[in-house]
């Protein structure tokens, strides 16, 4: 299969229309200021809903899985990093693979239309993704799959092509387990799986941009430095997570092996040349050096 030839973990096809259920889930969220200062989550809005407005004439939405769970973890003192973040940018990764995706598509079908997305553009990949069958939302509003738990990337194809759908129905078994819920260090769960994003540590340690995080928060980020994965961790499904076999998902060897000592005394300069392929990036240098003067507070 294409998919497992090009590293894919899991494949599931679903008809390409509009998202309405989403779409009101969604306006909700917005409407409720979850998203905390993330103001491209209000932006094309359309897009979002329906995929036509993506690729015109949709009629397929594939969605592929990655794994990136590590085979190993970082030292139990250093200040923590959360998982997907360990090897290199999963963006350029997946993209390059997507890319090969699409044209083996036309090789063996003619001339069609499709795009490729990786968490960079206004697509709902977790809803896509449960309705072509690969797994349901949880109660920390992660995709999780029953064979393999949530630690995948989640990557889209769009086209114009029609092709046999899976649709599938995906029973919710997280029952009433409420773990993830009970171990956000920040409360940033809430019932019926909304995730208040301006509360998650992930949205104050790479999205938020401040100079500084805000002293109400002081305390509570449990020495998370980069993103969080309390909710994951935590999750009965997970201990079914299995290490990767993507190579370009090899962890940084100073993302593994730096203590506290060792993040403090780091130069931009040398930031730039360890981690220019990780995803660190998005915090940049001064992001990094103000969370983890945070989390020693």
């Amino acid at each position: 299969m294409l998919a497992t030839r090009l590293g894919f973990d899991f494949c599931g096809i679903a008809k390409a229309q509009l998202l309405h259920e989403d779409a009101r889930r969604l306006e909700q969220w917005l409407s409720k200021g979850m998203h905390g200062s993330m103001q491209y989550m209000e932006n094309h809005f359309d897009m979002r809903i329906d995929p036509s407005k993506l690729v015109p004439g949709a009629k397929s939405v594939i969605t592929l899985l990655l794994n990136y769970f590590p085979e190993k973890e970082q030292s139990e003192t250093a200040p923590k990093i959360s998982k997907y973040a360990f090897g290199n940018d999963y963006h350029e990764v997946i993209r390059a693979k997507l890319k090969l995706f699409l044209q083996n598509i036309q090789e063996q079908v003619g001339e069609i239309n499709g795009r490729g997305f990786v968490d960079s553009a206004p697509v709902l990949e977790r809803a896509w993704a449960q309705k072509a069958g690969i797994g349901w939302i949880g109660k920390n509003g992660n995709l999780i799959n029953k064979q393999s738990g949530s630690f995948f990337f989640i990557a889209t194809l769009i086209v114009d092509l029609e092709l046999e759908y899976d649709d599938a129905y995906v029973k919710d078994y997280c029952g009433t387990c409420t773990k993830c819920i009970d171990e956000c260090p920040t409360e940033a769960l809430l019932p019926d799986k909304v995730v208040d994003g301006s509360k998650c540590i992930s949205y104050f340690t790479i999205e938020l941009k401040d100079a500084l995080i805000p002293d109400a928060r002081k305390g509570k980020f449990d020495n998370w430095m980069f993103g969080c994965d309390v909710c994951q961790d935590v999750c009965p499904w997970n201990r079914f997570s299995k290490p990767t076999t993507e190579i370009c998902f090899t962890p940084i060897p100073q993302i593994l092996n730096f203590s506290t000592s060792d993040w403090e005394e780091l130069t931009e300069e040398s930031f730039k040349v360890i981690f220019k392929n990780s995803p660190l990036k998005r915090a940049k240098f001064d992001g990094i050096k103000r969370n983890l003067n945070f989390i020693k507070q």
